[in-house]
């Protein structure tokens, strides 16, 4: 099968490399099913939702390899790689992808741990005598 396109998306700790090949409509992540992989619903919709923008979606397989983070941070990884790669191969869909905010990639994450705190933000219990 002839690899249409291929992109990477990040978010938090997670990183994915998506392809999208000439297909039957099959969506891979990690050798599963979306719904294997994710478990939850919610994940596996949010993965899938740039999808709903492309018209041709049943006839391309979307293969998905995501390392790093948790399955929330992998899902939205998986739906920035889909997206990139979905602008690449249909410029057209571009402006839709960036107006439905596929195409912006989620900047939050993790803050570092302070010296003299226990946590980031936490601070160790205070005594005043």
């Amino acid at each position: 099968m002839k690899t249409l396109s291929q992109a990477t998306g990040r978010r938090k700790e997670s990183v994915a490399r998506v392809a999208i090949r000439e297909g039957d409509g099959q969506r891979i992540v990690n050798g599963k099913s979306f719904r294997d992989h994710f478990q939850r619903e919610v994940s596996t919709l949010m993965a899938e939702e740039p999808l709903s923008v492309y018209a041709s979606a049943d006839s391309v397989d979307v293969i998905v390899d995501v390392r790093g983070g948790g399955k929330s941070g992998q899902a939205g990884a998986v739906r920035l790689g889909i997206a990139r790669a979905l602008a690449e191969l249909d410029p057209s869909l571009h402006k839709s992808l960036r107006d439905a905010g596929f195409l912006s990639r989620d900047p939050r994450m993790k803050e570092r741990k302070k010296y003299g705190q226990p946590g980031a933000r936490k601070r160790f219990q205070f005594s005043k005598r």
